[in-house]
């Protein structure tokens, strides 16, 4: 997994746990799903336990789908390799019972409840079982029995449930998970993940939205066109979805286009799968004679595995919460659902990233196809797409302007890193950790730490040996790494790429005479808008800079050959790696190309508050001081110049990075060394 994409989900962790200092009795948590939603619910009640062990959780998930057990799961797993270890976890459910009465033991401090175990006339409440329960761990107030203080996790919470909330005076507080929380039931993010955000890390994968005219049959043809590459780029099987309509037209649907089109000569090699979503498996079919061995129930757990040789799946709403089938890759949706949550839902079934956890060790075109999601019939409103923008084609913007991007070594980091010379004198530790424990420790480091580890190691005792010397071996690691001077390398040169696209804001300014172009409603566009109040600021300055450094005012974009953009980070190659407890990517913001041919990088910064940030500014400080590190050997190293503007108020200063060297300067100074 990318580092981005860790930090991502642990910034959003972290400020989970600080908005419980607000008081409220209600909290709501925005995160598109495939994003590590679950993971970082269990991060959550991981950092809140190690901190109050009177805290117990109830997460209230969805019956459907069984949701609620692979929740559970989920923890179980979560605990048992140690990633968060003080998580307890408990499944209620309906068999735990003797000879007359549920039993729900106390001595767990997270129970996962399926949603539907707790209704009118279900066995747990008739019985009292659930009520006695959290009276039991609660404690009687009244008499001053002390007892344990009871937060609810909604997970799907756009669903509406009225389940629990005759039981609201036995909870402190109630959290709300979900991709498409419900505004009108004041269900507003004190947390929030954007989808671009998701993106942007390979937390999930980019939609291309196709022709609302294709039928399934060239939908088909373009997914068997990508199938090959799938499974041999990522060795993964990929998956096909079919959404159909309700009940009264999905026969007439099935009868007269899917099956026909699925059978014809050029699809029939595919293997299918209907489900009705039916409990009993009624109407369920399959052309899988293997798959029609077992029992329906067991169907769903198969076409999750990347291998399964099911392709194409067919559902009404069975699957839109709560199933994780991440080697699913486009999606084909016959019905309309005039819903834009269901919408949402259905369209993170195909949004999984299939190689998330070792996506970085992908080459770039493997990278890109398990990245790309690919959607046809579900139409967002305008106002919610993200805006599509391209290169002007006829000024030869990809040879004109030239970048190289940086990386850094890991990949030959084991022939830089003498491990047996590290070891040479340590002896096992008589009293050595617990082998588990210690396995923990390794899965938590780096990925080339743990293949230094597995090189190195060719039987337990010098697997052991790395092991109880693993702190040393980090620190030689980062130390390495941190070295840019050894471990930068540079690329060969790139540009932007030809497509890229961005989410709109209030930030907005006019451009006509940069790299890019965008329509709107098949009219070209010269409106743009920018992440923050900086950036748009920054953009005004460049544009000011190039309007002024031609003869002939003109909106001509290769008029002497000066030529801006912004560097939007999707499919963009124009990045640079640098190291800070992880490899990270920084995508500059602005990329220039002068009158003389000098390349000008610019990553833009504020101190400015801003209410719609919430920016750690011990992080953020940190972060541009590993920036000026970086870009220090990146002058250097690609003789090209990078900048810092920092926004402070209404000035700028501006950090230069030339030839290795930095120095600090001013607008003024800036433009007037461009003018030299």
């Amino acid at each position: 997994m990318l580092q981005e994409a860790k930090d991502l989900q642990n910034r959003a962790v972290s400020q989970m746990v600080a908005m419980l200092g607000r008081g409220k009795k209600e909290y709501t948590v925005e995160a598109p799903t495939g994003s590590g939603k679950t993971y970082m619910m269990a991060d959550f009640m991981n950092r809140i336990l190690a901190l109050h062990s009177n805290v117990v959780f109830l997460v209230s998930s969805l019956s459907k789908s069984d949701l609620a057990e692979q929740n559970y799961n989920s923890f179980c797993a979560l605990c048992e390799n140690g990633t968060f270890t003080n998580l307890n976890p408990y499944l209620i459910n309906s068999e735990t019972s003797g000879e007359g009465s549920i039993f729900i033991p106390t001595d767990h401090n997270v129970y996962v409840l399926p949603r539907d175990l707790y209704k009118e006339d279900s066995k747990l409440k008739k019985e009292g079982a659930f009520l006695n329960f959290l009276s039991e761990i609660r404690g009687d107030l009244m008499k001053g029995t002390a007892g344990k203080i009871i937060y609810v996790i909604r997970d799907e919470c756009h669903i509406a449930t009225k389940n629990l909330d005759e039981l609201g005076d036995f909870f402190s507080v109630t959290i709300n998970f979900s991709a498409t929380p419900k505004l009108s039931r004041k269900q507003l993010p004190d947390v929030e993940i954007s989808n671009s955000d998701a993106e942007n890390v390979k937390l999930i994968k980019q939609v291309e939205f196709q022709p609302e005219y294709d039928s399934l049959d060239t939908a088909l043809d373009k997914f068997e066109g990508i199938k090959k590459d799938y499974v041999n780029k990522l060795q993964v099987n990929p998956c096909f979805i079919v959404q159909i309509s309700n009940k009264d037209k999905a026969e007439e649907e099935l009868n007269n286009n899917i099956f026909p089109t699925l059978n014809n000569t050029k699809h029939q090699d595919l293997k299918w799968v209907y489900i009705t979503g039916d409990q009993s498996g009624k109407g369920c079919k399959t052309n899988d004679s293997g798959l029609n061995k077992l029992p329906v129930s067991k169907w769903k757990e198969y076409m999750k595995g990347k291998e399964s040789s099911i392709s194409v799946i067919i559902f009404k709403m069975v699957i839109s919460e709560g199933w994780d089938i991440p080697r699913a890759c486009m999606l084909y949706q016959v019905r309309d659902t005039q819903s834009k949550q269901l919408d949402e839902q259905v369209m993170g079934r195909v949004r999984r990233n299939p190689r998330l956890l070792d996506f970085e060790r992908l080459p770039k075109d493997a990278q890109d196809l398990a990245s790309t999601a690919w959607i046809w019939g579900i139409k967002p409103k305008d106002a919610e797409l993200p805006r599509q923008v391209n290169l002007f084609s006829d000024y030869d913007i990809e040879k004109e302007i030239r970048v190289i991007p940086t990386k850094l070594k890991v990949e030959t980091i084991s022939n830089d890193i003498d491990v047996a010379s590290i070891l040479e004198d340590k002896k096992e530790k008589l009293t050595g950790g617990n082998i588990f424990e210690m396995y923990r420790n390794l899965l938590q480091c780096e990925n080339e730490i743990q293949d230094m580890c597995y090189n190195y190691a060719g039987t337990f005792e010098n697997w052991r040996l790395f092991v109880e010397n693993i702190g040393e071996i980090n620190r030689k690691y980062h130390s390495y790494i941190a070295d840019y001077e050894k471990s930068m390398m540079v690329c060969e040169p790139v540009s932007f790429p030809y497509g890229s696209c961005y989410n709109e804001t209030e930030k907005t300014l006019t451009l006509d005479d940069w790299v890019w172009y965008r329509k709107e409603n098949d009219e070209l566009s010269d409106e743009f808008s920018f992440d923050s109040e900086a950036e748009k600021k920054w953009a005004e300055v460049l544009k000011d800079i190039r309007h002024n450094s031609i003869e002939q005012k003109t909106n001509l974009l290769n008029e002497s050959k000066f030529m801006w953009g912004k560097n939007y980070p999707l499919n963009s190659e124009i990045k640079y790696e640098y190291f800070s407890d992880g490899i990270h990517s920084s995508y500059p913001d602005f990329v220039m190309k002068d009158k003389k041919g000098r390349i000008h990088i610019f990553e833009v910064k504020s101190v400015n508050k801003s209410s719609s940030l919430n920016i750690n500014q011990e992080e953020y400080d940190e972060k541009v001081r590993n920036l000026k590190k970086c870009y220090m050997v990146c002058s250097k190293k690609t003789n090209h110049i990078f900048y810092l503007p920092i926004l402070d108020g209404n000035t700028w200063k501006i950090f230069k990075f030339e030839n290795g060297v930095e120095t600090s300067i001013d607008k003024k100074k800036f433009v007037d060394d461009l003018n030299v």
